[in-house]
């Protein structure tokens, strides 16, 4: 196969790859299991198997679930620890660039079309200002979009890993027995699929019950179905803590251009997900309530495709 590049988004449980066709675009994804390498070089070398490609000589761009500074990348979720040089130099590349998830997804919002949006709230955007990025998966990713001049500029950070609050006497006992457990209790122990599970074990035992081993999954689906109160309450508190955190970042960076939901909890939890409560705690921000009300709100209906598109921008500088 005749590609020029290759794009990749390697996230804490999934890593997708795409060749790239002559205008520069991903083509069709190769997904792979990211646990199912030790480093980068393995997962390339398997998606350029499975796509036909020969990577010598081939300008690569990789999307990853963390931050992205000097040569060596470790990544929070996944446990890879590599030299982007030695990647480089082991398959023969062109070049190799690296950046975080979040920047690259952030890099493709201005350029979304209607129908890869789920819009949640049509709100008051105001075009030129910064947008918002929140994304719970297997871990909580955050970045932004920002204008400057004609052009706009995707922001990456680690905003996920920031203080988990509660506004409540229930809350603030779950984030103690979080904090107990990980010893800091940040956004992302709640808000992700593990974090989801983290929320209802912290139920179960405040409630004096047996927490059993449940998936992120299956608790979602006992939460719809009614079936467990605890679960359903997990559910409601990574909704209602989703908006809260999701406020305080459109407050950050005065966000008026748009709140954006990426991540696959969001899909994964359907119906458990509870929408008012979310919305509740995203806009209960006191004085600031009818600013944050105005933001518009939309869930991204493929977040790897955009983190992918991302990615093929970078690579083009």
């Amino acid at each position: 196969m005749v590609a020029r590049g290759l794009v990749a988004d390697v996230g804490g449980t999934h890593a997708r790859f795409a060749a790239l066709d002559e205008a520069g675009q991903p083509g069709a994804t190769v997904e792979l299991p990211s646990a199912a390498f030790a480093n980068l070089t393995g997962a390339l070398g398997a998606a350029a198997a499975r796509l036909g490609l020969d990577l010598a000589g081939l300008p690569v761009a990789v999307a990853l679930a963390g931050p992205v500074s000097g040569d060596v990348v470790e990544l929070t979720n996944v446990g890879w620890r590599f030299s982007a040089m030695a990647t480089r130099e082991a398959l023969g590349l062109a070049r190799l660039v690296l950046l975080n998830d979040f920047e690259a997804v952030a890099r493709s919002l201005s350029g979304l079309a209607d129908e890869e949006l789920e819009r949640w709230r049509e709100g008051e955007p105001v075009a030129v200002a910064p947008r918002a990025l929140v994304g719970p998966g297997t871990g909580l990713g955050v970045g932004a979009l920002l204008r400057s001049g004609e052009s706009w500029i995707a922001l990456s950070g680690e905003g996920g890993h920031r203080d988990l609050a509660a506004t409540d006497e229930r809350e603030w006992r779950v984030v103690l027995r979080l904090a107990a457990r990980f010893g800091r209790a940040s956004a992302e122990r709640a808000l992700s699929g593990p974090g989801l599970v983290a929320l209802y074990d912290a139920v179960a035992e405040l409630d004096g019950r047996s927490a059993g081993a449940l998936t992120a999954e299956e608790i979602a689906r006992r939460a719809a179905t009614g079936e467990s109160a605890a679960c359903r309450e997990a559910c409601e508190l990574f909704s209602g803590w989703l908006g809260a955190v999701a406020g305080d970042l459109v407050l950050t960076l005065g966000a008026r251009g748009g709140l954006y939901l990426a991540g696959g909890m969001l899909e994964g939890m359907a119906a458990a997900f509870d929408r008012g409560r979310f919305f509740a705690r995203l806009d209960g921000k006191g004085r600031f309530r009818e600013y944050v009300r105005r933001v518009p709100v939309f869930r991204l209906r493929s977040p790897s495709a955009a983190a992918l598109r991302g990615a093929a921008s970078a690579l083009a500088g």
